[in-house]
């Protein structure tokens, strides 16, 4: 390349930076939509909160969990959903895998490219759930649940239990799969009936119990024997491990309202 051509390259370079630097925003926009793996869908069915039927296929929306039946807020959450896409057109948007275990198509919703995904968080008709791990919009749903818990609705409602301020998550050990709870009140706390989640469809709910001032309790996962005498240890008896770094503990009253949440 003789000097007069390396001239012009370097002046073509130094143009294309330039323009690049000016349009990043519009480049990197345009280069993430031809990215995406996407289609259209008809919506036929809603089955619940985060499950529909759309062109004959069984979806279940990525990053949430919504109420089963018979738990608080089903009825509101699969209603919002019918409501916002049943006889609609919608775009499906795929992660790294496009498949459950059960076969379902895993996706998130887009209609008018609003996320209904991260839209059921922020409304509390559904948490976030990722026990794949993290994807293009993992940040966009937690906000939405951060959003939730500003407006104090639906699964965000705050718990007005008297002893909702007492009890704290004191630790969580992900090794022995192990969580602590800790009544830092100068007052004995009932919490028959409370209830401990993961981001998923694992429960535990407290038998009659109460948690005596400026104590701990512990709750175990796992096949343990309930023979011990010490009355502050519970056991999760389980066959499969609950928590995982990607995972959230939410503790809700009797009443099902949110008395605390912690990302892990």
């Amino acid at each position: 390349m003789n000097s007069k051509s390396k001239k012009s390259f370097f002046f073509l370079l130094f143009l294309v930076s330039i323009l690049l630097a000016i349009n990043y925003s519009f480049f990197d926009s345009h280069l993430n939509n031809l990215l995406k793996d996407y289609e259209f869908k008809d919506v036929e069915r809603v089955i619940d909160g985060d499950t529909l039927i759309a062109d004959g296929k069984k979806i279940r929306l990525l990053g949430i969990n919504a109420p089963e039946k018979g738990e608080n807020y089903y009825e509101e959450s699969k209603n919002f959903l019918e409501d916002m896409v049943l006889n609609k057109t919608i775009v499906l948007e795929y992660g790294s895998r496009k498949h459950d275990k059960y076969g379902r198509v895993l996706a998130y919703v887009f209609l008018d490219n609003v996320n209904i995904n991260s839209l059921l968080v922020k409304k509390g008709l559904a948490n976030p759930y990722y026990p794949l791990g993290k994807d293009l919009y993992y940040t966009e749903v937690y906000f939405a649940w951060i959003k939730c818990l500003e407006s104090n609705q639906n699964l965000c409602q705050r718990s007005i239990a008297e002893c909702s301020k007492c009890i704290k998550l004191y630790s969580v050990n992900l090794k022995e799969q192990e969580i602590v709870f800790y009544n830092q009140c100068q007052t004995d706390c009932n919490i028959t009936g409370w209830i401990v989640r993961d981001e998923g469809r694992n429960k535990f709910i407290f038998p009659e119990y109460v948690l005596k001032k400026n104590s701990e309790l512990v709750l175990k996962v796992g096949n343990f024997s309930n023979s011990l005498d010490n009355k502050n240890i519970f056991y999760w008896n389980r066959n499969s491990r609950v928590w995982s770094k990607s995972d959230s503990v939410f503790l809700r009253d009797s009443a099902g309202n949110l008395v605390l949440w912690k990302k892990l």
